[in-house]
């Protein structure tokens, strides 16, 4: 390709390939009213989504998303599994979490068996998404596991994972 060549392909390319312009959106699907303004414990978390969870055959892990006050701003439910397992991507929890501008995520997700202890894949996860979390800026301040009821297990409460994030106002 001599000089001349190379200068008109310079100011006027070939098209070669088509490639998308694209527009991301957060879009609200529809609201609910909780209790509390600012979600401080795992008690006040655990009651943010239990009515989410009440008749839940499987598993479904949500994610719910706070400002650096841990005032909700929104939730998405991430995944649905099975009865047993869900299966869940970094990837995909935070895609959310970035759109809502969010500070601070508490995930959830239920164990249709009713026991909400902790599986050695539960810890794992956890783990995972603290190392995604803080390389995106986005502190995980806990993963709950919703059992039957009112019973829930706070994987932050129990010591089971070290959250390196130390926030203010969740868990003082």
């Amino acid at each position: 390709m001599n000089e001349n060549q190379l200068k008109e392909l310079m100011d006027k390319p070939e098209a070669r390939k088509r490639i998308s312009i694209i527009k991301t959106t957060v879009v609200k699907e529809r609201s609910m009213l909780y209790g509390a303004r600012q979600i401080n414990s795992s008690h006040l978390a655990a009651g943010l989504v239990n009515e989410l969870y009440e008749n839940a055959d499987r598993e479904i892990l949500i994610a719910c998303f706070l400002d650096s006050k841990c005032n909700p701003m929104a939730m998405e439910i991430i995944a649905i599994g099975s009865i047993d397992t869900c299966i869940v991507s970094p990837r995909e929890v935070f895609k959310s979490a970035i759109l809502s501008n969010a500070k601070n995520i508490i995930i959830f997700h239920n164990h249709p068996s009713g026991d909400s202890m902790p599986s050695s894949e539960d810890i794992s996860v956890t783990k995972r998404l603290i190392d995604a979390g803080e390389l995106l800026g986005i502190s995980v301040l806990d993963h709950i596991i919703i059992g039957f009821g009112n019973s829930y297990h706070s994987i932050r409460e129990a010591g089971a994972v070290s959250f390196d994030s130390k926030p203010q106002l969740y868990m003082k």
